[in-house]
């Protein structure tokens, strides 16, 4: 599932996946939060919380290729830093790989460190 974070400073997004993640939570939770922020006009800071029983289906992955194509392509201008917080050793590795086609600045945290995540994303 994902859920929406409370508590994010002014400005910024917080969104957790745990469990299985499908693509109805791209729909229902991801996409509508980051469309309501490309609509008000305001730079997309998002803070990613990966827990290590996180699983996605096939169907989340399918979504998540589309998620970029509506709201990650057209709205490049958006997105201003992504920070993934996660303490797998296999998302630290994929998002270095891969890190450099993620629109604006990201960068990787462990969970110890989320407060430096948040700090980084308002900076």
């Amino acid at each position: 599932m994902i859920e929406e974070i409370s508590g994010m400073p002014a400005g910024t997004i917080g969104l957790r996946a745990s469990g299985k993640v499908s693509a109805d939570d791209y729909k229902t939770v991801l996409e509508p939060v980051l469309r309501a922020v490309v609509e008000r006009g305001e730079p997309i800071k998002l803070m990613y919380v990966l827990a290590d029983d996180t699983d996605y289906s096939a169907g989340a992955a399918v979504q998540d290729m589309k998620t970029g194509a509506t709201l990650g392509v057209p709205h490049l201008s958006a997105w201003r830093k992504t920070a993934l917080v996660s303490d797998a050793d296999w998302v630290d590795r994929v998002a270095h790989a891969f890190g450099w086609m993620m629109p604006g600045a990201f960068h990787t945290f462990a969970t110890a460190d989320m407060d430096a995540a948040k700090s980084w994303l308002v900076s």
